[in-house]
């Protein structure tokens, strides 16, 4: 037998009826690969105890024209990463980690290539956009109501508008993350320089007052570096110790390929930070503890029981507004001060939950979902 026989002999032995799994990342000159290396060892060890074969694989090296692929499996017992060659997958969980890798010609291609594979399912194609979250929402009566008013900030006409309208204003980059690069406006009208923008700057902010909307808008745009942003009514969140909280939801795909809620915990802003973001200074804490602290506890259940209906709401309508193969997503919500409900982001590659319980959940819901749509594909190619 030639070697390129035993080896097509080897890999189908290795596969021996199991689904496949492979985690798409982008490859790095430094490191070989780039990405969340301790995130991608629990997936590897979680889909491994549940029967699957996981590798992480690289843009470059996914060839889908072969029947194996070089891929890297994490090595416990000297906590080191090694290439080999693996089964083609049936699944690609998609964890390109930086936008600007996503952006890149040659992984865009990439993706769109695996959209039209006959053999292959890819999730998670891309990561979402601010601006398209809140106009996919918009299009449902039951997602609207969650949405605070949101205007891309185009120009300080339009900003005026705004601040005439809502007192207090959320500026936001389209494509942010972890709270990067957010503002805060709020305008007190009976004094010299009523407009207050606050800045955020790593885990505490800055704040600069104007006299005037143009000297305002000069400051945002020097802020803002030409990026492109969302303008979005400030809510008046509830609080905790007079710092204001909200609530991270988790939704994933269970084994029935349908959305369900994984976990939620709350995050309460830093002592001098406009974010609940934990790399911003924000906290951990237990959602219903905060939630009976601001409410009672007839309400705080209701209202946590309302978070995760919600939650699963939004993710529908997400995925069916967006067209596209999610699987997970997790999501920002507020409850205000007097106990309605906002949405305010969804992120579409989330970083994994400190709170363990959510976490090994979160872990077996991928392979859950994995197993599922393996399941579609045979039954697809069976009935074919």
């Amino acid at each position: 037998m030639d070697s390129k026989h035993s080896e097509d002999y080897e890999i189908r032995g290795m596969r021996a009826g199991r689904t496949v799994l492979a985690i798409l990342t982008i490859d790095d000159d430094v490191q070989l690969f780039r990405g969340n290396r301790s995130n991608f060892a629990d997936l590897i060890r979680t889909g491994q105890s549940m029967g699957f074969i996981v590798y992480v694989v690289t843009v470059k090296n996914l060839l889908l024209t072969r029947n194996s692929l070089k891929g890297f499996v994490y090595n416990a017992e000297n906590d080191s990463w090694q290439q080999r060659l693996l089964p083609f997958p049936d699944i690609i969980y998609n964890r390109i980690p930086q936008r600007e890798d996503e952006e890149l010609p040659a992984v865009k291609q990439k993706i769109e290539a695996c959209h039209k594979h006959p053999h292959v399912k890819l999730f998670n194609p891309f990561f979402f956009n601010k601006w398209d979250l809140f106009e996919w929402l918009r299009l449902s009566k039951s997602t609207k109501p969650y949405i605070p008013t949101t205007r891309k900030l185009i120009t300080v006409t339009g900003l005026g508008r705004m601040m005439r309208k809502h007192s207090y204003l959320y500026l936001k980059p389209e494509s942010g993350k972890a709270g990067k690069g957010i503002m805060t406006i709020k305008v007190e009208t009976e004094t010299q320089q009523p407009y207050h923008l606050k800045i955020q700057e790593n885990k505490k902010s800055a704040t600069y007052q104007c006299s005037s909307i143009n000297k305002l808008w000069s400051r945002i745009q020097k802020q803002s570096g030409g990026e492109a942003y969302i303008a979005q009514q400030g809510i008046d969140l509830a609080s905790f110790n007079e710092r204001r909280f909200d609530l991270r939801a988790l939704v994933q795909k269970n084994q029935r390929g349908q959305w369900d809620i994984t976990g939620i915990g709350a995050r309460i802003a830093g002592a001098s930070s406009i974010t609940t973001h934990v790399p911003r200074g924000g906290m951990i804490e237990d959602p219903e503890k905060l939630l009976v602290n601001s409410f009672n506890e007839e309400q705080a259940r209701k209202l946590l029981i309302k978070a995760k209906n919600t939650a699963v709401l939004i993710a529908k309508q997400i995925e069916r507004a967006s067209g596209q193969l999610l699987g997970e997503m997790s999501m920002d919500l507020g409850i205000d001060s007097v106990g309605n409900m906002w949405f305010f982001e969804a992120n579409s590659k989330p970083m994994k939950f400190d709170e363990p319980h959510i976490r090994q959940k979160s872990l077996e819901r991928i392979f859950h979902y994995g197993a599922y749509l393996a399941k579609m594909k045979a039954e697809k190619a069976g009935g074919a």
